[in-house]
């Protein structure tokens, strides 16, 4: 029973009350017995229905999100609340097992010492120390470009780069399927917007042509795409960028750090070195695990972003211990590729066993993140359950974040995965599919 319809029975409605101004907040609450209830008035009562009726709908639809508490580090093993056993977590993004590498931890730890908790600031007032430039200058010369620029996340990154950089003269062609920060950053800018059907470069082209007579064109693509694991055709996306003289935007965030072979994404993995004008990414996935996002690129467009991005010039700057971590996470990297090798690994091994078995898993063959293919939404929250029966922590994913009828489990490897690890996960896989007939 809800609050509003306990309210109700209870013979509270605000209107039977006719508050005045001031019996309005003399009757703000009253005392039934022991509990305290609030009269809540008529527009209050109306918002809560609304609320109500709009959750009603999530349920009935099946697609309520339930969040699993677990009770240890983020690692490739995990503490689960009410759960004896730990699990192996196939579904986190921490891709190089940074999340809780020691280093990472004691980095962050000394930061906290010598630099405190967080500057109470935004970064133009007084909230940049000496550890935000040096990232930002670690970050540029990890994507060899010139400057780069810290955000909360990259939510922000990508909230901020269109509206600051694009006018009513520019158009933004994207692809269909871009994250959902992406698809928020463009809808603030004022820019003329073209949507591209996913990865299908006639559709682009169409697109391009259509906006000849723009001032700028910028295109915009997820380097790797989050439910599919597909990577962007960026070679085929670069000369049609030339043909039809637009710049070109990449989000890296499910490749920075991981993917390509010293990390440094799908540029690097399509031999595209430097081609992107702009790049955003995250420090919250393979580079730590925390918080933060970045754009880089040009040494003036990260002085317009200083001057004019919002969530940039009102946001408190990242605490030091999250700089610090993330620091230290693009010098593992840069120092030893061994963690992305042993990813690779991983993947290879997840990916062959389980298109041997018989499973549909798409994506990018050299790519961590592995969607096997479900279809039915109900089969993919029960496959899910399943699973965590066998220890192994996944998660089914279903309309709307992604297409009816494509259900899926997003399997996500990690460096940290021991080859024990990925074999225990794809018995399981193999062990529900035949039980449920969904393989031979």
């Amino acid at each position: 029973m809800t609050f509003i319809r306990a309210r109700w029975l209870l013979g509270l409605r605000t209107t039977l009350l006719a508050p005045s101004p001031t019996n309005h907040f003399k009757n703000f609450s009253k005392v039934i017995g022991s509990t305290k209830v609030r009269c809540l008035s008529s527009a209050q009562i109306s918002f809560y229905d609304t609320i109500d009726k709009e959750l009603e709908a999530i349920r009935n639809a099946g697609t309520w999100k339930s969040e699993r508490i677990i009770t240890t580090q983020q690692s490739s093993t995990i503490g689960v609340i009410n759960r004896k056993e730990k699990v192996l977590n196939f579904c986190a993004n921490n891709y190089l097992g940074l999340s809780n590498h020691p280093k990472v931890i004691e980095a962050a730890k000394l930061s906290l010492d010598n630099r405190g908790n967080g500057l109470s600031s935004v970064r133009f007032i007084c909230g940049t120390q000496d550890i935000h430039k040096e990232l930002e200058k670690k970050i540029a010369k990890f994507h060899n470009r010139d400057d780069a620029i810290l955000f909360s996340s990259c939510f922000d990154a990508n909230a901020a780069i269109f509206e600051a950089i694009l006018n009513s003269e520019d158009a933004v062609i994207s692809d269909e399927l871009n994250h959902a920060s992406i698809i928020d950053g463009i809808r603030l800018c004022k820019a003329q917007k073209f949507r591209y059907q996913h990865r299908n470069m006639i559709d682009l082209e169409e697109k391009l042509k259509s906006a000849q007579t723009n001032r700028l064109r910028l295109i915009v693509t997820d380097g790797v795409f989050s439910m599919d694991g597909n990577v962007a055709p960026l070679k085929e996306i670069s000369a049609l960028a030339d043909k039809y003289d637009a710049l070109l935007f990449i989000d890296e965030s499910h490749s920075t750090g991981f993917f390509g072979k010293t990390g440094r994404g799908t540029e690097e993995y399509h031999g595209l070195n430097g081609r992107a004008d702009i790049i955003n990414s995250t420090l919250g996935k393979a580079l730590g695990g925390a918080a933060g996002g970045y754009t880089t690129g040009n040494q003036k467009l990260i002085d317009l972003l200083r001057n004019k991005a919002r969530p940039y010039l009102f946001s408190n700057s990242l605490p030091p211990a999250v700089v610090a971590a993330a620091s230290m996470s693009f010098d593992l990297i840069m120092a030893s590729s061994d963690l992305i090798k042993k990813l690779s690994a991983n993947t290879y091994l997840f990916r062959t066993r389980m298109l041997k078995a018989g499973f549909n898993v798409l994506g990018d063959k050299d790519h961590p993140i592995c969607p096997v293919m479900l279809g039915d939404a109900k089969l993919a929250a029960l496959f899910a359950e399943k699973m965590l029966d066998k220890n192994i922590f996944v998660i089914g994913f279903s309309f709307p974040v992604v297409p009816k009828g494509k259900a899926r489990i997003r399997v996500q490897l990690s460096s940290s995965h021991s080859l024990d690890d990925v074999n225990k996960a794809v018995d399981a896989f193999v062990d529900i599919g035949r039980d449920l007939k969904l393989i031979n």
